[in-house]
């Protein structure tokens, strides 16, 4: 007979300096795990004291969510539905949209997945070596029929050499030294060209910011393998050396503001983040570039993503601190010029994300109330394969603006045409299952309509307004970036710290989403610091390689 289980009040607070009594008499590694066991069962109390966290919702937290994709949540054949059904009707307004929409999901790609291989046009960044005939050169005779003439083929044949090596190269150079046996003259070979300028090249610094903070390398890592190839790179020295570098780049990371703050459609989200000497200082202590007084009893500490569309082209900027993405949004737009009118606004619908001194024209992301029918799609299931078709037509229509590159007016004109049926009967049917009582408005599908219905104007914004998309998937794509330092760093030890992360991943995903390299941005930026002191607008991700070629046909002009 099992014995009852004594419940006992403990709170985190006393569980952790319980842990710090008992650190002395175990090893770091136990210390670690204990740890970390005693925050996961504080993590799964919290939750499970939310009345709105399902069991579902729970295993998906613990073990990882899988795809939300409309066929691997319902399990459905290709080509199977329950639009109609729900309607009521023969039609298929969600699979099968009028017109060019329908060709769509006629038939499914039959274009074969990738191999995983590359072609030596993806190579962009190796370096091309010209190899020539060992004998024969255009215009020679043909060797063989000794009549014909030889010409330069206009594809020539292409090998790939790909070779391993240090992250963080090294030469050590030795400077011979002679001395006169008489006079004890002594006479010092002449060093190569840049070799005793300084220990470390712009590119050790460009390398180090790179894979730390865009590929989410931490400095003790790169410390390890750059010691295990035998060239040391103490995790300290990096810092030192990255933060310098942060210091060059800055006006270009003050410009991405400016130009971001100009941008006629703005995403941002955040997620959280771990700044060690907040969390030790007063909750007062802001780390941030932007505080108010109404901000002083916060705690919490906060990666705010931010993409800017500015005629096309796309910026992002990233804040760390205790301020929400609304009120580093805020910030931003402060620096808007006065004559420009209100920007989109896409985000989710937490009134934290909201700029509140500014008037913007907010847009909520649709892939977050689908993701509440997701949710409950094992209680529910043919009223959410209802709701997660109708919304997967509007998405193919989506696709279909886009692979026809549609401008703004055009897009907006093809979905009040093929999505602005599908959405009007989806509202319709909202109300029907209030109005029927054929859902209880507290089970989880009466919550998700409820989301739904309560946001329905800025949710189907892009059916009224041009450029409004329809989801805020390129923000939480670019926090995928600060999660990954998240993930691998764990923290960062200070605002300072905090604050240089911002700048390189901003640079360095904008970089990204400009289709430039952000290794070689980085590095003409430290050999040009006092050229973008002067003119930073010239050294942008997008513009920097025109600078330069300026500047170098004409080195007037680089001043």
């Amino acid at each position: 007979m099992m014995r009852p289980i004594q419940r006992l009040q403990v709170n985190m607070q006393a569980l952790l300096a319980l842990l710090d009594r008992v650190k002395a008499v175990l090893s770091e590694e136990d210390h670690r795990i204990l740890r970390g066991a005693v925050e996961t069962l504080g993590l799964l109390t919290q939750l499970l004291e939310n009345r709105k966290t399902t069991i579902h919702r729970l295993r998906q937290m613990l073990f990882g969510a899988s795809t939300e994709k409309t066929r691997n949540v319902l399990k459905q054949n290709a080509g199977e539905t329950a639009i109609a059904t729900a309607n009521g009707s023969g039609a298929d307004p969600g699979s099968e949209p009028t017109g060019e929409a329908g060709k769509q999901g006629a038939a499914p790609d039959s274009t074969p997945k990738g191999h995983g291989r590359n072609g030596a046009a993806a190579y962009s960044g190796a370096a091309r070596i010209k190899v020539v005939h060992e004998s024969l050169k255009a215009g020679d005779c043909c060797p063989l029929c000794e009549k014909g003439k030889l010409y330069a083929s206009m594809a020539p044949g292409l090998l790939v050499r790909i070779v391993g090596q240090a992250p963080i190269g090294a030469t050590v150079y030795e400077i011979e030294i002679l001395r006169c046996g008489l006079c004890l003259e002594v006479f010092r070979a002449v060093a190569p060209e840049g070799a005793g300028d300084k220990k470390y090249d712009e590119t050790a610094g460009s390398m180090m910011a790179l894979l730390k903070y865009g590929s989410g390398t931490p400095f003790y890592r790169l410390e390890r393998l750059q010691g295990s190839l035998g060239i040391p790179l103490p995790a300290s020295t990096q810092w030192d050396i990255v933060h310098e570098v942060a210091r060059v780049v800055e006006p270009a990371f003050g410009e991405l503001i400016r130009q971001a703050a100009q941008g006629q459609l703005l995403h941002n989200d955040d997620t959280t983040m771990k700044i060690l000497a907040l969390m030790k200082a007063s909750p007062g202590d802001t780390g941030s570039a932007v505080g108010s007084e109404s901000e002083r009893e916060r705690s919490g500490v906060f990666t705010s993503g931010i993409v800017s569309i500015v005629n096309g082209r796309r910026i992002a900027l990233f804040f760390t601190g205790h301020h929400h993405a609304g009120e580093n949004l805020s910030e931003v737009l402060k620096q808007r010029a006065s004559e420009l009118g209100p920007p989109i606004q896409m985000c989710d619908a937490l009134s934290r994300n909201v700029p509140q001194e500014f008037e913007v024209i907010l847009a909520n992301c649709v892939a977050h109330g689908r993701r509440r029918f997701v949710e409950v799609v094992h209680d529910f299931p043919e009223e959410c394969r209802y709701v997660l078709e109708t919304l997967g037509a509007v998405y193919k229509n989506d696709a279909i603006t886009r692979e026809r590159e549609m401008p703004a007016e055009e897009r907006l004109a093809f979905h009040q045409v093929q999505s602005g049926p599908l959405m009007a009967g989806l509202k319709q049917w909202f109300e029907e299952q209030f109005a029927e009582r054929k859902i209880e408005p507290n089970s989880g599908l009466g919550q998700a309509i409820s989301y739904m219905t309560k946001h329905w104007e800025p949710l189907t914004l892009f059916l009224r307004v041009a450029g409004a998309p329809l989801d805020n998937s390129i923000a939480e794509q670019a926090l995928k970036r600060a999660v990954l330092h998240r993930k691998n760093a764990l923290f960062f030890k200070t605002s300072n710290g905090a604050h240089v992360g911002d700048v390189f991943m901003s640079l360095i995903h904008t970089c990204e989403l400009s289709g430039a390299n952000p290794f070689d941005y980085l590095t003409e930026l430290q050999r040009h610091r006092e050229e973008l002191i002067r003119n930073p607008e010239g050294w942008m991700p997008w513009n920097y390689t025109e600078t330069l070629r300026a500047a170098r046909a004409s080195p007037a002009r680089a001043a």
